[in-house]
Parts: structure tokens; sequence; C-alpha cells
């Protein structure tokens, strides 16, 4: 089994990261800040513009440590990519998938299946923790038309349609999400979700973990040798992870959604946690960045039963785990992906 290692998340703006022997250096105006072994790491995430020496990308692309580069406010820059790890025959197997519209619906209907059904669970769960503080009611009521939706996903036989039966569902599980908020409902009150960028403190919080998940399952992907660039359902753009955003799917309730409202119902923050720009853009501040980024790393080294596997495993290796059975599938070893579904 694959060991969990560490993410070193550089949150600090003026912070620029050289390598000492085997070693990361955190430099401040050219004095050491700060040392980490590189064998400890499975990760790199910088908030910082100040960048990363040639010699420490080198060396993390040798190791197979992921090493990217977002702004400030979590908005993806950058990725470092070396040698190309894995089968060559896998990703040319993932290409002619690709290239292939019935072929890609076939595996992103399971990854939708995986998301709505997650979807419904995280309600499922609220419901069942919370049942005398929230509208039951309501909240079966959405569960219900989220249940009522995985059949027509797993018949759906076009791309498009498959869309919209993702976006179908993504608007049902919206209209209750304010129903499961349970902490300061005058700072923390949800309406829509919106993005780029983020209108309200919820939909901050959720942006940001959305891309610290889309950079674990990136991580994930490349790491068994798949083209983290090259979705079934999310098709090729330019600078895009389509395969990440694809895998992210099936986590983006169980793992984004659900770790945010625990946050939020825990009082973990509070109104002077985030920026309120002139644009009407919600940002999280420096020191709620930090908070957030230690609960994501503890949350990901807390233990879950796997629903196929029947190990329990820590939650930052589910992403790793669900890209081998993609490999797996793509390789010819399954007859179908096998979506994460999370009780």
């Amino acid at each position: 089994m694959r060991h969990l290692l560490n993410t070193l998340y550089v949150t600090s703006e003026d912070i620029y990261l050289s390598l000492d022997g085997e070693n990361v250096v955190a430099n401040r105006a050219k004095e050491v800040v700060s040392r980490y072994p590189l064998h400890t790491l499975s990760g790199i995430l910088s908030f910082s513009y100040a960048g990363a020496s040639p010699a420490l990308m080198g060396a993390c692309a040798k190791r197979g440590i992921s090493l990217s580069f977002c702004s400030p406010h979590g908005k993806f820059l950058a990725r470092v990519s070396g040698e190309a790890n894995g089968n060559v025959l896998l990703r040319r197997a993932q290409y002619r998938i690709a290239d292939d519209a019935v072929q890609s619906c076939r595996i992103a209907r399971t990854m939708i299946f995986g998301k709505l059904h997650n979807a419904r669970w995280c309600i499922e769960r609220t419901r069942r923790d919370h049942g005398l503080r929230v509208d039951s009611d309501r909240l079966s009521a959405v569960s219900t038309q989220l249940k009522d939706l995985l059949p027509q996903v797993i018949a759906e036989q076009n791309l498009d349609g498959l869309r919209g039966l993702e976006g179908a569902g993504a608007t049902a599980y919206f209209s209750v999400f304010d129903q499961m908020i349970l902490g300061d409902h005058a700072v923390f009150s949800f309406a829509t979700r919106n993005r780029r960028p983020p209108l309200d403190p919820v939909n901050a919080l959720l942006s940001f973990a959305n891309s610290m998940l889309a950079h674990d399952c990136a991580s994930a992907l490349e790491s068994v040798g798949l083209d983290s660039y090259v979705g079934f359902l999310h098709r090729d753009r330019p600078g895009r992870s389509s395969l990440a955003l694809d895998l992210m799917e099936e986590f983006r309730p169980c793992l984004a959604d659900r770790f945010v409202l625990t946050c939020i119902n825990n009082r973990i923050f509070k109104k002077a946690d985030f920026e309120y720009r002139e644009s009407g853009g919600v940002y999280l501040g420096d020191n709620a960045r930090r908070t957030f980024l230690q609960r994501w790393q503890a949350h990901k080294k807390e233990t879950m039963t796997h629903p196929l596997l029947g190990e329990k495993v820590p939650w930052g290796l589910v992403p790793f785990l669900q890209a081998l059975l993609m490999a797996r599938y793509l390789r010819g070893d399954l007859d179908e992906y096998p979506p994460f579904l999370w009780k």
C-alpha cells in the first residue's frame, strides 16, 4: 500500500523555494526561513509569486513530487512536469478512449453517478445527524430527486445529455446547501454557487477546497502514469487538467463540500477571516488560508473504509486509489470503472 506523505503548503507570498542537498529550503529576502526533507513530501503547493529554483523543480520532477503554483487566493497557475511516468501503452489507451465520444461517455457517466450518489449521502448525513435543526422534509425531497437521477445517468449515451443531468443534480443539491449550514448564518449564508470570483464566504471556502482537491487528483493521476490533461467528460482545453476535473467530480460532495460544512458548523472561521473586495469578490485572508490548509492536511490523514476495497485508508489516498482503478480499467483489467460511492 502506498504511504500518505505530507504536502508542503507555502502560504506566504514572499517565500522563494530552493534546493539544498535533499532539502527544500524556504527563503525570505535571501534569508533561510525553514527547510524540509524531500523524502517526507508527496507534493509542494505554493501560493507565492516568488517562485522556485530550477534545481528544485528538477529534483521534484525526478522524485515524482508534485510541484504546483497558485495565486495567493488559490487560482491554479502552473504545474512542474518531468518525464512522463508509467507505461506509454496506458496513455495511448487513454487518448484513444478520449477521442471516442461513446467510450468517453461510458466512463464519464460512472463518475457523475458517483457525484450524485455522494451528494445525496451528504444530504442524508445532515438529516441523520441534525434532523431536529433542519427542514428534513425539504432535504428528503431533494435526496429523492437525486436518487431518481441515478438510473437516468447510467442509461445516458450522450455526453451533452450527461452534462444536463449533472447540471440538474447540482442545481437540486445546491438548492438545499444552505440548509446544511448550521453555523453563523449572518456570515455564512448560501444562495447559489458562484466562482471567478466567489461572492460570499461560503463560496470562497468551496472554491479554495476545490482548488486543493483538483491538485490532489492531478497528482494522483500522474503518479499512476495517466495524463491529467486529457479527460473524458471535461474536453481538451489548453492549460486545464481535464481528467483531474473528471476524477474530482466524485469527491466534491464528500471531500470538499463536507469539509467546508464541517469547518463552518464547527465555527472555525469568522467574518474577519475574509477579504471583501470592491469588485464584489470574497477571498480567504492569509491567516484563514493557513488554518484551512492545516485542517485540510489533518483531514486527509483521517481514515475511512474504502467501499470497494473494504480496507481502512486515509482520505488523502482515496484519489490515488481511484486513479489506480481508472488505470486498471483503461488497461482492460476491469470491465467498468468503479466510482467512489461514499456512505
